[in-house]
């Protein structure tokens, strides 16, 4: 179905060395690996997800979401997560990966953080 497609579009931060990630459409199964590709072609030292567009994540799209964090980590490279729904959230909290996964609730406010 079309409605299931995921887009992304990555943009330069407001800061230097930031880049933005947002994605528009659900995060699922389906989706994830293009996720985790575009994720994985970003090597900028801060690199921010923008879910603000995005309706509904699965438990395959989280665990994208995860790897992508450890994978951040590895490589000394700082990853957010911004404009989460209220239904991912949730989803976060009822996984227990609140201590991994600390989202904001705007790009901006992300970037701000992570100067």
């Amino acid at each position: 179905m079309a409605n299931d497609a995921l887009r992304i579009h990555a943009t330069a931060g407001t800061r230097d060395g930031h880049k933005i990630l947002a994605l528009k459409g659900p995060l699922t199964l389906q989706t994830v690996f293009e996720f985790q590709t575009a994720a994985r072609a970003e090597h900028a030292p801060v690199l921010i997800l923008d879910f603000t567009e995005v309706p509904y994540v699965d438990s395959a799209g989280l665990g994208a979401i995860v790897g992508a964090l450890v994978t951040a980590q590895r490589a000394k490279r700082k990853l957010a997560v911004a404009g989460l729904s209220d239904k991912a959230k949730a989803l976060v909290k009822m996984s227990h990966l609140g201590s991994v996964i600390h989202p904001y609730d705007t790009v901006q406010d992300a970037e701000k953080a992570l100067e």
